[in-house]
């Protein structure tokens, strides 16, 4: 009796704080090969222009491409004009609740007033191209090292430059996560809170939300998973000449989905935290309560669960699990909830199966709370533990290990 109550009472917990924002926009669907021109996009328009193909097929094959080649799909040039400007933190919030845009108020008259401080953020030239200015100039907020901290090699009795990337969940403002991040620089782990593409200083002018990362813009979604990777990768060269030698991503939600790619092409990040983890990137659109005008859009143009699950195969970490077990030395934690309306909990015990299958080691918690509701009293202090704990032990861990050679 008590568990069915606590289940409903979650549950609808969950629906309300995945409904009370009023700005999520149904917009027709796209099929977007124009955003993958470089990829194939442009022969598979060709294709549907001389009716050779449908859209539905073309996008089929084309993600087909890209998951028997993602070296090829992922594959990127240093960009060569990283730079670190200081900058007043502004929130980018992503809903138009009154309380929401009265904090955003209060943090600009903090900083009209200078009762902030300019902090640094890392700025380039995103490798991968949107045609959008804002997005296509990455961005990430810098937490070096601070002096004297660092876990020490057992082994040489050096203290060990280590660092890791975080990526919030799906429109997070500027703010979210960083207490993550100032919780791992105490311990001498340098972060970089990476903004996510078409997320707070990225996002354009004409959205509220970061609506352009996930949407029923199929093409578009997919180029953006496919930044979010190449500026994970690019972020770490950049750590690398900064003289950082072994390296860690945290990504909730979505940005669990972008750190798990960024993992499985790039065998220097050996850390990982997945919080919150899925197996298809379509099952998610097509279930989630955080993406039903997405799925209403692609409903309503007629595709079917099944058919929305290979046109987004391309960016989906069930089709590159071979590539994240080539790691054999990666230390991973999965958490995810067991009322989760948004990573509905049989697709996360999908991806700690698909696991188990291919021989990945991992850590595996489990939150007695919805998606959500992970950032709500008192259930982000759990997660905070899970995290900060399997972060912590992780590094300390990897201190006495050789760090993986440069990538050529």
């Amino acid at each position: 009796m008590f568990a069915w109550l606590y289940e409903s009472w979650m549950v609808a917990w969950e629906t309300a704080l995945t409904t009370r924002d009023e700005n999520r926009v149904e917009r027709p669907l796209e099929w977007g090969f124009g955003h993958l021109s470089d990829c194939g996009g442009l022969h598979a328009a060709r294709e549907v222009a001389r009716q050779e193909y449908s859209p539905l097929e073309a996008m089929m094959a084309l993600n087909h491409r890209i998951v028997a080649d993602p070296e090829s799909f992922f594959a990127y040039r240093t960009p060569t004009d990283f730079n670190i400007e200081q900058r007043f933190p502004e929130l980018h919030p992503t809903n138009v609740r009154p309380e929401t845009i009265e904090q955003e108020r209060e943090w600009q008259r903090r900083a009209e007033t200078g009762e902030l401080r300019r902090e640094p953020f890392l700025r380039w030239s995103s490798a991968v191209k949107t045609g959008v200015a804002e997005n296509d100039y990455a961005n990430a907020r810098w937490y070096p090292t601070p002096p004297g901290t660092g876990f020490v090699d057992q082994r040489t009795g050096r203290r060990r430059r280590q660092a890791i990337i975080v990526m919030p969940q799906w429109n997070a403002d500027a703010f979210s996560h960083n207490a993550l991040c100032e919780l791992f620089n105490r311990w001498g782990i340098a972060c970089l809170r990476l903004s996510k593409p078409y997320h707070d200083v990225r996002r354009p002018a004409e959205l509220e939300r970061s609506d352009y990362a996930v949407s029923s813009n199929l093409g578009r979604t997919i180029a953006a998973a496919r930044q979010a990777v190449v500026d994970v990768r690019s972020a770490i060269d950049w750590l690398e000449t900064q003289g950082y030698e072994q390296f860690g991503v945290l990504g909730t939600s979505l940005g669990s989905c972008y750190a798990f790619l960024a993992a499985a092409m790039d065998p220097r990040i050996e850390v990982c935290a997945f919080n919150h983890a899925s197996t298809y990137f379509g099952d998610v659109v097509w279930t989630g309560q955080s993406t039903r005008h997405v799925r209403a859009s692609l409903e309503h143009a007629g595709l079917t669960r099944e058919q929305v699950r290979g046109v987004l195969a391309g960016v989906s970490p069930m089709s590159f699990m071979k590539e994240y077990a080539r790691c054999a030395e990666r230390q991973t934690l999965v958490v995810h909830a067991t009322y989760d309306l948004t990573f509905l909990r049989e697709l996360s015990v999908d991806v700690l199966k698909s696991f188990d299958e291919y021989g990945i080691p991992y850590v595996s918690k489990v939150l007695p709370c919805g998606h959500y509701t992970t950032g709500e009293a008192p259930y982000k202090y759990l997660d905070g533990w899970y995290l900060g704990s399997f972060v912590w032990k992780a590094f300390r861990r990897m201190a006495s290990r050789r760090p993986m050679k440069r990538r050529a």
